[in-house]
């Protein structure tokens, strides 16, 4: 009988598709193994896009909450799959609640929480050894003394069928000419958007150059999405809270090149395999960088960044202000002659 693992996935789109680097890993390291991932049922739509999972399972607990009858239900539930591991990509006590409940007998993560009870197969974390997510999740698919390999991209699946089928739903004609996306949001906070004049900035020029400009974002991005289409005129197709995950992952699909801030669609742009402008400020694009040979990176790497915070703690937001848009500009005209 195939080998059976049981990921517990991570809440975030982008930490989603990086672990698809460990879905990868698994295949390629045991064939025939089959891949199930529990994790938050909105990210369903990412993992319906891995031919590397054969199910994904809906957790219903709500962030930040520990949810203990409802995690102990579901392990008890998932017993009669016979899982031979699990594999947990959260670091918290919660996270591995289900799986010592399912009777996994191998139950692998990282130390963290005072897990020791509920995790037989602890892995210390060196930060120094693994200084990047994408890793940090592959390192936990393998043997304990083995070495990291060189990872493959992840790979998302679009549906130009669905897309075609979002676009019609928005009144919109299938695009005859380049298609510039535009991601202006970043869940985490202010201090990883880039200001939304400058996205206005490049949306005109592109315009101009008879691009057609659409502005991806989640129904918390709609404010910037609007004032950027404002600020062109309404011009662009505001795409911001008017499409699920689905839709926005098949939409982005159809885009010549993408520019986004360090976000989760950031992450699904480089796993579509566009050409790929990310913005960093207050982050760290060694930490969790765009897996794609076809990203630019900008990061202007001043002494207060990366800070990580949320807002900006010194009031000048020159992380991202001075992140000029002919400097964008710039690079996307580089990169639309590739």
């Amino acid at each position: 009988m195939a080998e059976q693992v049981l990921v517990i996935g991570p809440s975030w789109v982008g930490d989603m598709i990086l672990a698809q680097n460990l879905f990868k890993l698994l295949k390629q390291e045991r064939p025939g193994v089959q891949i199930d991932v529990a994790a938050p049922a909105w990210t369903l739509p990412l993992l319906e896009r891995m031919p590397e999972v054969r199910k994904g399972i809906p957790l219903p607990f709500r962030h930040g909450k520990f949810d203990l009858i409802a995690r102990i239900r579901i392990g008890r539930e998932l017993r009669s799959k016979h899982y031979d591991q699990a594999i947990l990509l959260t670091n918290s006590l919660k996270s591995a609640i289900l799986p010592f409940f399912a009777n996994i007998p191998q139950r692998t993560g990282f130390l963290g929480e005072f897990r020791y009870i509920l995790l037989n197969d602890i892995r210390p974390l060196d930060k120094a050894r693994l200084p990047k997510t994408v890793d940090r999740f592959a390192a936990l698919g393998l043997g304990v003394n083995d070495t990291t390999p060189v990872l493959p991209e992840p790979t998302l699946v679009a549906s130009r069928e669905n897309a075609y089928a979002a676009l019609d739903k928005l009144d919109r004609a299938v695009p005859q000419g380049p298609v510039l996306a535009l991601c202006p949001g970043a869940e985490y906070g202010p201090a990883k958007r880039w200001p939304a004049e400058y996205f206005a900035e490049v949306a005109t020029w592109a315009l101009a150059e008879n691009w057609e400009v659409w502005l991806f974002g989640s129904g918390k991005d709609v404010e910037v999405t609007q004032k950027i289409n404002e600020l062109t005129g309404h011009r662009c197709l505001d795409l911001g809270g008017r499409t699920s995950l689905a839709e926005a992952i098949d939409l982005m699909a159809l885009s010549t090149v993408a520019i986004t801030n360090d976000s989760g669609l950031m992450h699904v742009a480089a796993a579509l395999d566009l050409p790929l402008i990310a913005l960093f400020g207050s982050s760290d694009p060694h930490h969790t960088p765009p897996m794609s040979d076809q990203a630019d990176i900008l990061y202007l790497n001043l002494s207060c960044s990366p800070c990580f915070k949320r807002e900006c703690p010194l009031g000048h937001f020159k992380c991202m202000r001075d992140m000029k848009p002919q400097n964008v500009i710039g690079r996307l005209q580089a990169l639309s002659k590739v």
